[in-house]
């Protein structure tokens, strides 16, 4: 486990891409599968929960809709660009291979030259790590501040799947399984600007954490270019469900363990939104209340690394989460890995 007396979780700014997907846009596409198949209409958002998803315009770039999260994050707080010390990207998208997308992010954001920047990469997990990575920084005294960014790119990903699932003429209802989850991705942004805490703090602290890998399980979802510049992934849903979970409860075990972060302390919930199945499944699991949970997921599907933060973010914005509260991000990720974060915000 992991704990801090000096990290305060100043100010959340997030973007919204502008346009629309439903559940049922998606199997209008595939209505030709589907008859074929003999699926029933309705099946994506049933099995998901998830209403409807957010995508960017053609050609955004994973770096420009983190910049559009960071620019948020300085209209929302008064904060100084220019004292800006570090700088973490941490999407599962990036713009590509080489140089770190945290550049193109530093440079569009203005930022100084002393900043120090880098990419973190850890499936779903990767904000959630970058809070701890800048975290321990700010902790040991290293850096008084720093910005952590996610821009989750989901159009390519959604448009291949639709175009691979349209194209096999020898799909079956077995072997249409590892495409679905691909289906529940949704695309957004946000951003976090993470500071040393003042003597009468009054903004949420970063106070605990807890993880647990459990690798044994890396092959249950892998997402690889499948030619030209086309993604696929795969996905053993139902066994990445069960696994996961199952790392999840050995991973609350230890961050429940610290007095005052038992299930009845904790105010709200904040996880990596996937399904609804998954949410009953985890709540019911690591014994939690389900109306605890504040959930994105039915409005903005799957949004990899952006979604648990862009939760905690909405929660705040919609007084759901407010102080005196403490709060628990709960991220798992493909891997598989899990990461839980005490937020705790006095009176």
């Amino acid at each position: 486990m992991i704990s801090y007396s000096k990290v305060c979780l100043d100010t959340f700014g997030y973007e919204l891409p502008p346009r629309t997907l439903t559940s049922e846009d998606i199997e209008n596409r595939l209505a030709e599968v589907y008859e074929r198949l003999k699926l029933p209409q309705g099946r994506l958002e049933l099995m998901s929960g998830i209403r409807e998803r957010r995508l960017w315009p053609d050609g955004t770039r994973p770096s420009e809709a983190a910049t559009m999260a960071g620019e948020a994050v300085f209209a929302n707080g008064d904060i100084d660009r220019t004292a800006v010390e570090c700088l973490i990207f941490t999407s599962v998208s990036r713009d590509m291979m080489e140089p770190a997308t945290a550049s193109f992010v530093h440079n569009a954001l203005g930022l100084p030259c002393t900043c120090l920047i880098f990419d973190i990469s850890n499936a779903c997990l990767g904000f959630l790590d970058g809070m701890v990575m800048l975290a321990n920084m700010i902790e040991l005294g290293q850096v008084q501040n720093g910005l952590v960014v996610s821009g989750e790119t989901a159009e390519e990903l959604l448009e291949s799947t639709i175009m691979a699932l349209v194209d096999n003429r020898n799909l079956s209802r077995k072997t249409i399984k590892p495409a679905f989850a691909s289906l529940t991705i949704g695309s957004g942004s946000v951003g976090l600007f993470m500071r040393k805490c003042g003597d009468a703090e009054t903004k949420p602290k970063l106070v605990h954490g807890a993880w647990q890998a459990n690798t044994a399980h890396s092959d249950l979802c892998h997402g690889n270019q499948a030619g030209g510049k086309s993604t696929l992934m795969e996905t053993d849903s139902e066994e990445l469900l069960h696994r996961g979970v199952e790392t999840a409860h050995q991973t609350w075990k230890l961050f429940s363990s610290k007095p005052g972060w038992g299930a009845g302390d904790i105010d709200g919930f904040f996880c990596h939104q996937v399904g609804t199945a998954h949410a009953r499944l985890l709540f019911d699991t690591l014994g939690l209340e389900l109306d605890k949970n504040f959930e994105t997921l039915a409005s903005f599907g799957n949004v990899g690394s952006v979604s648990a933060p862009i939760t905690l973010a909405r929660a705040i914005e919609e007084n759901v989460y407010r102080p005196g509260h403490k709060g628990a991000l709960l991220g798992i990720g493909s891997g598989i890995n899990c990461l839980m974060l005490g937020v705790e915000w006095g009176k």
